[in-house]
């Protein structure tokens, strides 16, 4: 009988190493509404939070700056048009995919709205 592989690390029960080829981000599944995609990223609505969420086309927790503001400026744009201009605050912390880089754009009533029933 062949041992099981290793375990990934965890943090509090996250995985804190993924493969690309076991990246939920990197699968890039059309669940959700899409909002913009180009050569460095692609916006759509979080699948568990349900507000806009930026990704990097590029497997890893650490994007050069530049890339990082192009993101953010997306972000912004559909946050913007979303929620208005003040109606939103960027959320750079990566919980459930710590080693693929993702912001979301948060609205104040998103917790409510999404778990709040």
């Amino acid at each position: 009988m062949a041992a099981p592989p290793p375990a990934r690390p965890t943090v509090g029960g996250v995985s804190t190493a993924t493969s690309r080829a076991a990246c939920d981000l990197c699968e890039a599944a059309r669940l959700t509404p899409w909002h913009h995609e180009d050569d460095v990223c692609w916006v759509a609505d979080c699948e568990v939070c349900d507000v806009p969420m930026v990704v990097w086309k590029e497997h890893g927790a650490a994007p050069p700056a530049d890339a990082v503001d192009h993101m953010i400026a997306e972000l912004e744009r559909v946050a913007g048009a979303r929620f208005g201009e003040d109606g939103y605050s960027i959320d750079r912390a990566m919980r459930q995919i710590p080693d693929h880089f993702h912001a979301h754009a948060r609205d104040p009533g998103w917790w409510w709205r999404r778990f709040g029933r």
